[in-house]
């Protein structure tokens, strides 16, 4: 393992091996990275790769070594298109040359719901970001931002975003999984439990923020505060992003006060 990356110490590195799994966490901890980007290769004779992360030496070096241990690169799929998941991409296909499977316009395979890319099966998780997908390698479910190991995303209020989400995590909810590998965090092993609580924990914020409409709050900080109000300072601006998008959910649903958005927001 290169220097600066941050080791593996518990019993999920085996399992995840049982699996064909590997996973790199980047040694870029924060208030919206958690403990880390995560970096997936899966397989052998060639590898693949999920997100393949921030663009830091040492994490370069450790998954540059991981895909040629494992007998190169047979493509490079991506989540999303945030700069903690992709600055590598670049290095990466420069030292391993690689199709890449993307929701964006340079991709050799443009991401769409159930699309196949090697032994990765897309799955269409909007939310996070509008052109999020989550990769499913048998019973392996890699959902980049859409699920997280430990803690909650930020939804972009984007028309629809929330609602789309929550589909999306009903779908996942569905599915006979044996691990979820996510963009942050931890395995997760009680996959559906784990959803469950992620479609809960969305539907208590939306029944806190009806309630504080109800009551009469309306500005920003009004509703964090009774809806968010665990939420510490530096997540204040991301859970505003997501108060947002719970808005324009209660709004297609027809179920804002009468005469919003008022003057004092």
């Amino acid at each position: 393992m290169a220097e600066g990356e941050i080791p593996e110490l518990d019993p999920d590195g085996d399992r995840l091996d049982r699996l064909g799994v590997l996973r790199l966490r980047a040694a870029n901890p924060g208030p919206l990275t958690l403990s880390g980007t995560n970096t997936w290769v899966i397989g052998r004779d060639p590898a693949w790769v999920v997100d393949p992360g921030p663009a830091l030496p040492e994490h370069l070096q450790a998954l540059l070594g991981a895909v040629a241990a494992r007998g190169g690169l047979g493509g490079i799929a991506l989540t999303h298109d945030h700069a903690d998941h992709v600055e590598a991409l670049g290095e990466l296909r420069r030292r391993h040359p690689a199709p890449l499977a993307a929701a964006r316009s340079d991709a050799e395979a443009p991401l769409r719901d159930g699309l196949r890319f090697g032994p990765l099966q897309a799955l269409y998780t909007p939310g996070h970001s509008p052109g999020h997908y989550a990769f499913l390698f048998g019973r392996v479910c890699f959902t980049g931002d859409a699920v997280l190991g430990e803690g909650s995303v930020f939804i972009a209020p984007d028309p629809g975003a929330l609602a789309g989400y929550l589909a999306a995590l009903e779908r996942l909810r569905e599915l006979e999984l044996d691990v979820l590998c996510p963009g942050h965090g931890p395995p997760v092993w009680e996959a559906r439990r784990h959803i469950g609580g992620y479609i809960e924990h969305r539907l208590d914020r939306e029944r806190r923020l009806a309630a504080a409409l109800a009551a009469g709050r309306r500005s920003t900080e009004e509703l964090l505060d009774a809806a968010w109000s665990e939420v510490p300072q530096p997540l204040r601006p991301a859970a505003a992003v997501t108060l947002q998008a719970h808005l324009d959910k209660l709004a297609g649903e027809g179920r804002l006060p009468e005469g919003w958005p008022a003057a004092d927001r």
